[in-house]
């Protein structure tokens, strides 16, 4: 199990892996209102549920039918100063802010309505949830982070000379293949109109794997199929160079030598090494 508060926060978040739900259920904070989220896999994707609750302990238990999720995520707040109102609202916002990014598929129909509340109220509810932004990804709970970035007009497949040093290409007669990618405040973004395999074409394609990136991508749009190929229609940051290239290429890939910097064809591999070494 995972604790997590922020100095100045009144906010408390819970991780907790479903094996130790029995345990849990037993802590002070389980009796307390709050909203809550169940992940895991569904299908082989990644899902999730938000809802709220008056006891989250209780509440859990009654999700004992739902056999995907494998772990859930309690918020409260200390002095239990939550009320149902204010759970209600947090849990609209919540679903809400899960759809738009929609790096999840939610297990809740339609968006629940925010529960009226006061100017004051609903301005330290969204404070609140400002907190809880923060924390969150602390605790690889991504459900709420976007990946999309605002796109450039210019190509990408023609970085200008000042963007140069900072990018990185991948360019593949054999596979039909070009991409681009920026190094922008320390997010490796492949940038809109690069190509990637129309699916994927390696071996591995667990849940686990870029497999499942790779499909995601297609699915929320990111990735829109464009012939013999798919095009990224929006600049999308990646984790790393290697799901980059996984996902540019279809299968598992070495990003750190398959992308090679657009200045003077060093691999990423060696402009890091550089960089470290200064």
């Amino acid at each position: 199990m995972i604790t997590a508060q922020v100095f100045n926060w009144t906010g408390h978040v819970l991780h907790v892996p479903r094996t130790r739900l029995p345990e849990a259920i037993k802590r002070a904070e389980l009796g307390r209102t709050g909203v809550y989220l169940l992940t895991g896999e569904k299908d082989g994707k990644p899902h999730a549920y938000i809802g709220e609750a008056e006891e989250l302990g209780e509440r859990l238990k009654n999700h004992s039918g739902k056999e995907w999720w494998t772990s859930a995520v309690l918020v409260s707040a200390s002095g239990n100063s939550l009320n149902k109102a204010h759970v209600k609202y947090l849990e609209s916002r919540l679903v809400a802010e899960a759809k738009k990014v929609g790096v999840v598929t939610l297990d809740n129909g339609n968006t629940p309505p925010k529960s009226r509340l006061s100017e004051a109220a609903a301005s330290d509810m969204e404070v609140f949830l400002d907190f809880l932004f923060l924390v969150l990804p602390a605790i690889r709970i991504d459900i709420f982070v976007e990946q999309t970035r605002p796109t450039k007009p210019a190509s990408a497949a023609t970085p200008s000379v000042t963007d140069a040093a900072d990018t990185f290409v991948i360019d593949s007669p054999k596979h039909g293949l070009k991409a681009t990618a920026q190094i922008t405040d320390g997010e490796f973004i492949v940038l809109a109109g690069s190509q990637a395999r129309l699916s994927w074409e390696g071996k591995e394609v667990s849940a686990s794997s870029y497999a499942a990136l790779h499909e995601t991508l297609v699915q929320s749009g990111v990735l829109k199929p464009d012939g013999d190929h798919c095009v990224f229609v929006k600049n999308y940051a990646f984790t790393s160079p290697s799901a980059a290239g996984a996902v540019v290429y279809g299968r598992q890939t070495a990003g750190p030598t398959a992308w090679r910097r657009a200045l003077d064809g060093k691999t990423y591999g060696e402009w890091e090494a550089a960089q470290i070494s200064g």
